[in-house]
């Protein structure tokens, strides 16, 4: 947030934390895999050979800046990103899921915006089918994507999204009016991140 540079000191900073300091802890501590995008992190590990409280203890003293909480599996299943993992008996089942906040609105067809900008969600929405989900779950969220294109105006033609356009020339005689941008350097306070606990049992 705030200056352009924001986003890039901020994965400079993570990227070195992770390098310093994740390698150890996760080998202290046992985890079998750690995942991680942006500020949700995923970790699989046995519960008789690893603590929670040891782990979370372990990662909120890497930084001061940094601060972490931790969200257990419930009934053998946990949701990392918009996936949702359930542990079987056999083998580690996977389906799309939705946060409690999620709703069927994005950037209308009729809106004064890019067409890229348009088709992005939607786009997000059809490759999230490459997931190995059930060819059932597959069909009903193929549906879903039908209503949302339905309900946001779309023309309903799955699948045939357009293309960006290339080597797009603007008239040199036509004058675009510059605009002028100011930026405000953000000072925020500590960063939560939610570790999210899989147990691990060896079949």
């Amino acid at each position: 947030m705030g200056a352009p540079s924001s986003g890039i000191l901020s994965e400079i900073f993570l990227q070195y934390i992770q390098a310093l300091h994740i390698a150890h802890l996760t080998k202290k501590n046992m985890i079998i895999n750690y995942f991680h995008y942006v500020d949700d992190i995923l970790l699989i590990f046995d519960f008789n050979h690893t603590n929670i409280q040891a782990i979370l203890t372990d990662f909120n003293s890497i930084d001061p800046n940094l601060h972490f909480i931790t969200e257990t599996e419930q009934n053998n299943t946990i949701n990392y990103l918009d996936i949702s993992i359930q542990k079987t008996a056999h083998n580690i089942r996977i389906a799309i899921t939705e946060k409690p906040t999620f709703t069927d609105t994005i950037i209308t067809y009729s809106a004064n915006h890019p067409t890229q900008h348009k088709y992005a969600a939607i786009r997000y929405l059809y490759n999230r089918l490459h997931i190995p989900i059930k060819k059932e779950e597959c069909i009903q969220e193929k549906n879903v994507i039908r209503n949302i294109l339905n309900n946001n105006s779309f023309p309903i033609q799955p699948r045939k999204i357009p293309k960006p356009k290339q080597n797009q020339t603007i008239n040199s005689q036509i004058e675009i009016p510059k605009q002028k941008w100011a930026t405000f350097t953000y000072i925020g306070k500590e960063t939560t991140y939610i570790i999210k606990i899989f147990k691990y049992t060896q079949i």
